[in-house]
């Protein structure tokens, strides 16, 4: 049973990532019971090598325990009150030409588990987002992600126009995404200390955050439809920057 100390990640990338990245903190590998394919068997070892004990369930049983029908037939129990130790914000702020994304106010987990997807793919340094209205790392965000749940510095801040402010103290370039902005993303320059920020998928950036930006893009749009996808959008800008930093 799910405890108040645990919650469940399912699929195979959220799966053998945590188990690779932070073993000591799974309670229990859970299996589907009629998985017997060598890709399983590869995944039991690796969990076994690491002193997970398995367990397991039948199909139905299963999905009842992750909640969701699609967890490609394994699961682990992971303690929620744990936290794996890693470098702080300020740690990764220090570090030239640093690269952050923000997203402000994104509450499809679907969506942040791509955004996260997206900015490891980029090589983003970190990605922030304010705890109160807006998606964490739940199990769907996390399978989504594919493992980069479990690798991406991750930091949900009470104050994000605190944090924002920060960032401009360490000379931290804020380019925010709007719909009026004058100019498109591929008229600014996206070098150097950088943090880009995604709004909420319907309202865009709130008031406070649109302030503290030093300069506002927009993605020209050809056709009918007004804005992308958050994570498609954060997927188009992110890379954006990634062709302008290698130009270098």
């Amino acid at each position: 049973m799910k405890s108040a100390q645990s919650e469940i990640i399912f699929g195979f990338h959220s799966v053998e990532s945590v188990i690779r990245n932070d073993p000591v903190n799974i309670l229990q590998l859970l299996v589907e019971t009629n998985r017997h394919d060598k890709r399983i068997k590869q995944l039991i070892s690796f969990a076994e090598s690491q002193g997970i004990s398995v367990e397991y369930l039948k199909k139905t049983d299963l999905q009842k325990q992750a909640d969701s029908h699609k967890t490609q037939g394994v699961a682990v129990r992971y303690k929620t009150a744990a936290k794996v130790e890693g470098k702080s914000l300020e740690d990764i702020l220090q570090k030239e030409n640093v690269f952050l994304l923000v997203l402000d106010g994104v509450t499809d987990p679907h969506n942040l588990g791509a955004c996260l997807r997206t900015a490891d793919a980029a090589g983003v340094d970190a990605v922030i987002v304010p705890k109160d209205r807006a998606a964490g790392l739940t199990p769907t965000a996390r399978k989504v992600a594919c493992g980069a749940a479990e690798s991406m510095p991750f930091f949900q801040v009470t104050n994000l126009a605190r944090i924002l402010k920060q960032l401009k103290d360490n000379d931290i370039c804020i380019t925010g995404t709007a719909g009026e902005a004058e100019n498109n993303l591929y008229e600014v320059e996206l070098t150097g200390k950088l943090a880009l920020i995604m709004g909420a998928e319907e309202k865009g950036m709130r008031r406070l955050t649109r302030e503290n930006c030093d300069q506002l893009v927009k993605m020209p749009m050809a056709g009918q439809v007004e804005s992308l996808n958050v994570s498609v959008a954060t997927g188009v800008c992110l890379f954006e920057a990634v062709r302008q930093r290698a130009a270098i």
